[in-house]
């Protein structure tokens, strides 16, 4: 896709005004914060926009070089290697140029479920979760669990998490649908193959400014803190259960002995879900044209196989298999599936806008 030369020229002249304003010293509050945004999702289009400006100014240079018998050897050999590193550079400003998601910079809700299979999805829920935290901590991210429910033989039958760092949800929103697993369960004495399943949601946490809730429309209840089994874990009334009457949203958090933190992080998950299903309802169109490209992260959408006997995971949206169940369960490895879901999505975005 080649980019117009004037379209190079608005963001150059885009940033540079960006520029001048973060250097003017006059920006404050919320202005600044504005300003530091767009600086920021402008910057790398605009290198890769400079990079592309540049080589075709240098092949133009070289072609009229070409007349020279002198400069022709050298400019012929600098033009194949121009002409080989353009295309690169149009596709790379051409994907930077995609609209994004306003809310990939976003810090994210991670929920994990257990689905079918007892006790052996609830110890699957478990090992998805640590395979998230080890991938974050990887990625220099911060994660914290809000809200969990212990399962009785380990694992999680629900745990809800913050994540927060850069471009946390633009990595780990396609996680969003149905894990499944295939592995002989330890309690499992014939050896047989169970399948079970867990479902991921990655929810993008909003800013305050982005949803705004009526303390009219809540119902707050509390009561008092359950573990694995069904025994108090403490005896007091500290667990909290919030309604959002509007949508019959509901949302519990019981695991901090503080009734009043354990509101503080009820509120961090509702925030997160009413923001999740008002992103739905104003961008159908967007939300259609994804759901067509990688799938729509639907937790009713089975997305994946982590099949145990022949140490493979399966992305079915993409149809990609690695033999590598290891070193992404184990937390690194997911990386190379994130990166392959996130390049499937832009290519069909590029090819898309070609059409």
């Amino acid at each position: 896709m080649t980019i117009p030369a004037e379209r190079l020229q608005q963001i150059a002249h885009r940033f540079a005004e960006l520029e001048a304003r973060m250097a003017s010293g006059q920006l404050v509050g919320d202005e600044f914060v504005q300003a530091s945004r767009d600086y920021s999702e402008l910057e790398p289009v605009a290198k890769v926009a400079a990079e592309v400006k540049a080589a075709r100014e240098e092949i133009a240079e070289l072609e009229e070089m070409l007349a020279d018998p002198e400069m022709k050897a050298m400019a012929e050999e600098e033009l194949a290697a121009l002409r080989k590193r353009l295309p690169e550079a149009e596709r790379e400003l051409a994907i930077a140029m995609l609209p994004r998601d306003s809310a990939d910079n976003k810090p994210a809700m991670l929920e994990i479920r257990a689905g079918t299979g007892g006790d052996e999805a609830a110890l699957f829920a478990g090992d998805l979760f640590r395979m998230y935290e080890r991938y974050a901590a990887e990625q220099g991210w911060k994660v914290e669990p809000v809200s969990m429910n212990a399962s009785e033989v380990g694992g999680f039958k629900e745990i809800v998490a913050n994540v927060t760092g850069k471009g946390v949800f633009a990595k780990l929103k396609f996680e969003s649908g149905v894990h499944r697993v295939q592995r002989v369960p330890e309690t499992e004495s014939g050896g047989r193959i169970h399948t079970s399943a867990a479902t991921v949601a990655v929810l993008p946490e909003p800013d305050d400014v982005d949803i705004q809730i009526d303390p009219g429309d809540l119902k707050i209840d509390t009561y008092r803190a359950s573990g694995a089994g069904g025994q108090h874990v403490n005896t007091t009334d500290s667990a909290i259960r919030i309604t959002h009457l509007p949508t019959d949203t509901v949302v519990t958090c019981q695991d901090g002995r503080s009734q009043h933190k354990n509101k503080e992080k009820a509120m961090q998950v509702l925030r997160a879900r009413l923001y999740e299903a008002q992103r739905e309802a104003t961008q159908g169109a967007e939300a259609e044209a994804r759901k067509a490209m990688v799938g729509s992260g639907d937790r009713s959408e089975r997305i994946r196989t982590y099949n145990y006997p022949q140490g493979r995971v399966t992305d079915h949206r993409i149809g990609l298999t690695l033999h590598k169940l290891p070193e992404i369960i184990g937390g690194p490895g997911l990386g190379e599936l994130v990166n392959a879901l996130i390049a499937e999505d832009e290519a069909k975005r590029l090819a898309a806008l070609s059409e």
